[in-house]
């Protein structure tokens, strides 16, 4: 119906012509006196030949209408498809829309290795600024045992964890992320996660209640790995006292990651938004016990998990709390 109705708005000029040459021509026949029959002869004579002359050409029409619909599965990769045009103005459209295909891939060429570069000098940067950390790491350890390096110690743990997370975050935009799937258990990588984040542990004087379970679940190691870190990291952040447990629940058709705190929860305003690139929501503005937000972390979990094709859900109450759910599904993974 919209092919027709398209088509009958291109000839709409045509339609209206053939109405007002056939009503004078009416008029001009009745005035000299010829017979109404004739006068109806005549007309349905003119209607007959206009309506060949209309199927005719609609057929014409549809037929490009579908050799275009078909071109447009190959446009992107060659203008040789293109139907000659008819007359004029077409030829006009088609050099207008090579001219703008070719502004379009000079544009997306430049961005890509604009992209490029920058993740090439990142990439390089934290891999140089992984060298004065350690650096660093050793000065503090052989630090007399009379001095209290902790504070020192945090804030350089957090300087390597952010340094981290600009690399993953240049990796996870780049066309290959490097997905290597395979069955991982969820133990294990949640345990080397307590283990990387121990020492605030202690200082905050959290309490882990860590359940033992054995599952193995398909996905990427390293990848999950560093979604769990950072849901753990937040975990701690905001938790001033209380514990964080950790915990799975799995089924025939799903395996569920837990990941529970006590802390300062998160407001029922920001609870839809948390996972927007760069959205800190009310405990993120300004610090909290010190640390400050940048609102990627949880952007980067929910866009890591959603190319895995797994879920991640959170349930959380201001002043009681936050569960994440990472739920990962046992059927094969369909990589986005």
């Amino acid at each position: 119906m919209y092919i027709f109705l398209s088509y009958i708005y291109r000839i709409r000029l045509f339609i209206i012509i053939f109405v007002i040459e056939t009503a004078l021509m009416s008029g001009v026949m009745a005035l000299n006196n010829i017979e109404p029959g004739e006068i109806i002869y005549a007309v349905f004579i003119m209607l007959f030949v206009a309506l060949a002359v209309c199927i005719f050409d609609f057929y014409w029409f549809y037929k490009k209408y579908r050799e275009l619909k078909d071109i447009e599965k190959s446009i992107e990769v060659s203008f040789d498809s293109l139907p000659v045009p008819d007359g004029c103005i077409e030829e006009e459209y088609q050099i207008l829309i090579k001219k703008l295909a070719y502004y379009f891939n000079g544009v997306l060429n430049k961005n890509t290795n604009t992209f490029k570069e920058m993740e090439e000098y990142y990439t390089m940067w934290v891999h140089q600024i992984k060298t004065p950390i350690a650096a660093m790491k050793l000065l503090l350890q052989e630090k007399p045992a009379e001095f209290d390096v902790s504070y020192e110690q945090a804030q350089l743990f957090r300087i390597e964890q952010y340094a981290e997370m600009a690399l993953q975050y240049m990796r996870l935009g780049s066309d290959s992320t490097d997905f290597v799937i395979k069955k991982v258990n969820l133990h294990d990588i949640a345990k080397e996660a307590v283990h990387k984040y121990a020492r605030m542990f202690i200082q905050k004087k959290i309490k882990l209640d860590f359940k033992d379970f054995d599952v193995l679940v398909l996905s990427d190691a390293k990848w999950i790995r560093f979604v769990v870190e950072q849901i753990l990291s937040n975990a701690i952040k905001y938790t001033s006292q209380g514990s964080v447990s950790i915990y799975c629940e799995s089924s025939k058709k799903y395996v569920i990651l837990f990941i529970e705190d006590t802390g300062a929860g998160i407001n029922s305003a920001d609870l839809p938004r948390i996972c927007e690139k760069g959205y800190t929501g009310y405990n993120g503005r300004g610090s909290y016990n010190g640390q400050f937000s940048t609102g990627i972390g949880l952007y980067m979990c929910n866009k890591i998990i959603k190319k895995l094709s797994h879920k991640m859900e959170i349930e959380s109450e201001e002043g009681k709390g936050t569960k994440v759910k990472i739920i990962f599904n046992t059927e094969p993974l369909e990589i986005y």
